[in-house]
């Protein structure tokens, strides 16, 4: 990545968004559940956490998602239940019970080339239900939702970028080609 005052610098990420009628479900909760973030990040299993990229560096990442997009074949993903991570951050997700390996090797062959990034903490496939709410709203998500579960056929990927109002947009979806 380029750096410098004349840069021109976006935060991405690629994600596998959850369809509706699920996506709108779960937002739903997600804002039941007071987080303030529920309408400004779509529902999502989260390949390339948020990514600082120059923007003449935007053409080799399409081209690197496309690439990948191209060897990938389609898989569901099965989502059922819940989880957190804390004590070591406050959220609570849906767990996939289905689409776990396809989702890591997903990820780990976007994470190359002109995204190649460190992470903070080991790669884990879920959706986000509830993150920075209080601990009532946390327990909560994770009882509520603890039965909920959803099944969906995961034909490829999307770019997203962050806006300057905190919203997490789609900017460009890549579709698998097998």
């Amino acid at each position: 990545m380029t750096s410098g005052p004349s840069a021109q610098v976006r935060t991405i990420g690629v994600s596998i968004p959850v369809p509706d009628p699920h996506a709108a479900e779960l937002t739903a909760w997600r804002s039941e559940f007071g987080d303030p973030l529920a309408h400004a990040i779509p529902p999502h299993i989260t390949l390339l956490p948020p990514f600082e990229l120059d923007l003449a560096d935007l053409p080799a990442a399409r081209d690197h998602l496309e690439a990948t997009a191209a060897t990938g074949e389609p898989f569901d993903v099965h989502l059922r239940g819940t989880a957190t991570f804390r004590p070591v951050s406050p959220v609570v997700f849906v767990q996939l019970a289905r689409g776990i390996s396809e989702c890591e090797l997903l990820q780990a062959a976007i994470r190359t080339g002109p995204l190649t990034a460190e992470i903070n903490f080991p790669f884990h496939p879920h959706v986000t239900v509830a993150h920075d709410v209080d601990e009532a709203a946390l327990d909560r998500a994770e009882l509520v939702l603890r039965d909920w579960e959803a099944t969906f056929t995961v034909k490829g990927f999307s770019l997203y970028e962050h806006g300057a109002d905190g919203v997490w947009r789609p900017r460009e979806d890549f579709t698998f080609q097998q």
